[in-house]
């Protein structure tokens, strides 16, 4: 090897030539010449580059490599010390892990961040420009599969014995761009390259059955039991593949488990000899098609097939998998539920309650009643929506077509559960009705989330107001005959990701004036407060504000192409695009302010840059119509000299996990405007105030308990709360009627329909304005002019500069409530009633050192 190096991005310093046989195990070392040491070994052994060949991302997939080599380590002695104690072990169960990059956050997580920036200085490398080259992992879409991700972080953090079982997508939802105005969806091939992280099991694989038809047949013993078998249409392979997920300064990586889908017989030699040569690989390709994409569109018969022949095949993959586990330490599947505790993320992985039952009466042959008091004894339900168009329903005749012996256990199930009804609320036939977890009025349907309820010992909502109208709304019946099975826990998320590597320069101010430990400790970030009055403090907070802005900056110049004003406030929203998020609200006020500025140039309002973010589905007309309608308003203003330096409008493309480690701390408000009783929790709010924003917001999800936290005087509030919403909607709501009763309000949508933003075409946004003047689901113009009023006190703050950096560090001061390590403990200590169990470095032993299984014979 040369006694130079030199890759893209710089020229490296001299190297001895032993320097690779150095004191500090190359595999487990965390210093600075360990890590260097890892990075060539991996870029010689393993990619077979050299350095003056080795282009940035083989340097980026050395790095990941060598860390992912101290991970292992890690693992394989938490797995060692989990199989000696049997611990009781959660297993989250996600249709989504949304978990972003994985190098900066576990450099984080293992303490060596600064070590790997300096290896890499002094390979003449930057650590920053490795990370960017990591592709962000398709495996998730919204706040539930980021929620998962934030969850295997404090469990692993808490030492709590966890897995999370997904599904590996080969290709995440999509990637998004932007043309001509319009969303235009882009293949998101994470795995082009592969990942550094993922580990394939192959020999941990399962069949699944999907389709067919059910045998029923009497045991030929004296107790003459039915036995069913279930013939299937098809057969599908899933096998595993794991990524460790290593916890904040502990030993302790828990797994999370995607399952990916193949066919038995990938390859058809027969039909290939007889000339079929598309034949021969077609059974491969069906069978791949079910983890192909993170949620097909499901408009399409088809579509709608394979989302529940998605969830199915991770639901089944887990259960079987969980049942090896146990039947390795134990003879039979008695204690099940004291091994395992499975929390349902929300309803798409809710079909696990009827496979766990068909798995333990048909191929283990246990009775039915034991098989359901161990079901109902595993298994926790987390709702995460308040829409009832979100809570998942399936055609009968699909479902019956795609899960023939899942339909049968369902209606014994429901048969049963009935008679339980009855006895609780006899005579009571519309109970039964709205009870019944099959949908009799109209078209029939399963409903997923009364299965959920049923068949768990628990349920949940992720916010106060949420849970409160889970009780009394949308789940009342289940409340009102199960009150103890319902419970509360809000949501959090991670400050390791969101603040620590998001923030690096917020969170070394902490870390100067209250010490080191915030970060699994949250509520002393409490001790910023008394700081909160200090003019210096202030000073350097308003400076740190101003280095993120920049960073942002640079970022929607790269991807937008548009240059934004520093000396703006940053005023943001981004998240799914959809009409209960209420985007369009948010352009309501933008098109007000920029009429208000057109009639009166001197009006006195703090300089403001709206910037935009999220993904709209594919399917989702009226959605993709709101991306268009922030293009067509950012144009034009952005066009328009007069609105320099006073008003801006951009949408940044793409959203993801990525990009947010540059959004969160460089935004100065941060927009939640739901209508209230429609947004769960929401935890893009509690990121936001992690880093300092403010929220503008109602009363709606987490918005109440930030307000609660931060205090009424920090937080800006407007438009109307559950109550009103109910009445006004109980006494009939005419949204004409507002249009017509506010001049102002007119004007906006006037300008909208009156093709002002595109150039005279009335056409274009049409839908979107009568949607708002004749249905307007999600009350739009009942809220507008108090949300209009609302904005001119942000303005009004945000010119105090004083004020407003007050206002945020009480809102970072404030946030602790807010991580996920709370949200976490909490279920350890109410729902799943598991203990930490601690995880230290040790050689190996002797006993370590036979290969029993392998001697064994064992596969």
């Amino acid at each position: 090897m040369n006694d130079k190096t030199k890759a893209e991005g710089g020229r490296g310093a001299a190297v001895d030539p032993g320097f690779l046989t150095g004191r500090e195990d190359r595999r487990t070392g965390l210093g600075v010449d360990a890590l260097k040491r890892a990075l060539l070994d991996k870029l010689v052994y393993v990619q077979a580059r050299f350095p003056q060949v080795a282009t940035r991302h083989d340097c980026f997939v050395a790095l990941a490599q060598a860390v992912r080599d101290r991970l292992l380590q890690r693992w394989v002695q938490t797995a060692r010390t989990y199989r000696d104690r049997g611990s009781r072990t959660v297993c989250y169960m996600s249709a989504e892990f949304l978990i972003g990059p994985q190098l900066g956050n576990n450099l984080i997580n293992l303490g060596i961040y600064d070590n790997a920036w300096q290896a890499m200085k002094e390979f003449g490398l930057d650590l920053e420009l490795l990370l960017e080259e990591e592709e962000e992992p398709g495996l998730g879409n919204g706040g539930l599969g980021r929620l998962a991700a934030c969850y295997l972080d404090s469990l692993a953090t808490l030492e709590i014995p966890a897995i999370g079982y997904g599904i590996r997508y080969e290709f995440g939802i999509f990637t998004q761009a932007i043309r001509d105005g319009w969303q235009v969806e882009l293949t998101d091939k994470w795995l082009r390259s592969g990942s550094p992280w993922l580990i394939h099991r192959p020999n941990i694989a399962f069949e699944i059955k999907l389709g067919g038809r059910t045998e029923h047949q009497y045991e030929a013993s004296g107790n003459r039991r039915l036995r069913v078998q279930w013939v299937p249409g098809k057969l599908v392979r899933g096998t595993a593949w794991d990524m460790p997920v290593l916890g904040y300064g502990v030993n302790t990586p828990n797994r999370l488990r995607l399952w990916s889908a193949e066919a038995p017989e990938s390859f058809d030699f027969a039909a290939f000899n007889a000339g079929n040569y598309y034949q021969a690989v077609d059974a491969q390709i069906s069978s791949e098609t079910i983890t192909k994409v993170l949620y097909p569109n499901d408009e399409t018969e088809a579509g709608q097939q394979l989302r529940l022949e998605q969830q199915y095949f991770f639901v089944s993959c887990s259960l079987q998998d969980m049942i090896r586990l146990q039947l390795q330490r134990e003879q039979n599947l008695d204690h099940f539920d004291e091994k395992f505790v499975v929390q349902l993320n929300d309803t798409h992985p809710s079909i696990a309650v009827a496979e766990l039952m068909r798995l333990l009466v048909d191929e283990y042959a246990m009775e039915w009643d034991q098989a359901w008091s161990i079901t109902r004894r595993t298994f926790a339900y987390t709702n995460h929506t308040l829409l009832p168009e979100a809570l998942e329903k399936w055609r009968l005749d699909l479902f019956k077509r795609v899960l023939p012996r899942h339909f049968e256990i369902i209606c014994e199930i429901n048969e049963r559960f009935l008679d339980e009804v009855r006895i609780h609320f006899p005579f009571d036939h519309d109970r039964l009705r709205r009870m019944s977890l099959i949908d009799e009025d109209g078209a029939r349907y399963v409903r997923m989330a009364h299965l959920a309820v049923v068949g768990s010992f628990a349920v949940n909502g992720v916010a106060a107001l949420h849970s409160e109208l889970l009780k009394s709304d949308v789940l009342r019946d289940f409340h009102e005959m199960w009150p103890a099975k319902f419970s509360n826990k809000t949501n959090g998320v991670t400050p390791r990701r969101f603040v620590l590597l998001a923030n690096p320069a917020m969170s070394g101010l902490i870390d100067e004036t209250i010490g080191k430990g915030w970060v699994t400790d949250m509520t002393r970030l409490r001790e910023l407060e008394r700081h909160a009055d200090d003019p210096a403090f202030r000073a350097e907070w308003r400076r740190i504000k101003a280095v993120n802005k920049q960073r942002l900056a640079r970022e929607i110049a790269r991807s937008a192409g548009v240059e934004v004003d520093l000396e703006t406030m940053f005023d943001v929203q981004v998240k799914r695009i959809h009409e209960y998020k209420r985007q369009h609200l948010n352009l309501l006020h933008v098109v007000s302010l920029y009429k208000r500025l057109k009639d009166d140039p001197n009006l006195e309002v703090a300089p403001r840059t709206v910037i935009f973010g999220g993904k709209a589905a594919p399917g989702y007309f009226l959605a993709k119509l709101m991306i268009r309608l922030i293009t067509a308003v950012a144009d034009l203003i952005g066009r328009d000299p007069a609105m320099r330096g006073r008003l801006q409008v951009v949408f940044y493309p793409n959203y993801n996990v990525k990009n947010a480690h540059a959004i969160f701390p460089a935004a100065d408000l941060s927009e939640q405007i739901s209508l209230a009783g429609k947004e769960a929790s929401g935890t893009g709010n509690m990121k936001f105030q992690m880093n300092g924003a403010l929220t503008i917001g109602t009363l709606d999800g987490a918005n109440v308990e930030i307000r609660e936290q931060v205090g009424e005087e920090n937080f800006f509030l407007f438009g109307m709360d559950v109550p009103q919403v109910r009445e006004l909607r109980r006494t009939g709501y005419r949204p004409r009627a507002w249009y017509e009763a506010n001049p102002h309000l007119q004007e906006v949508i006037d300008l909208i329909a009156g093709g002002f933003f595109t150039r005279g075409d009335r056409e274009i946004f049409k839908p979107l304005v009568d949607n708002l003047l004749h249905h307007d689901e999600y009350m739009l113009l009942a809220d507008f002019q108090s949300y209009i009023d609302c904005q001119e006190r942000v303005s009004a703050s945000y010119l105090d500069a004083e004020r407003w950096s007050r206002m945020s560090i009480l809102n970072v001061a404030r946030s602790g409530f807010f991580s996920s390590d709370r949200a976490i403990q909490e279920y350890c200590d109410e729902i799943w009633k598991v203990q930490p169990v601690r995880i230290e470095l040790r050689d190996l032993s002797g006993e370590d050192l036979q290969f029993k299984r392998a001697t064994a014979g064992a596969d």
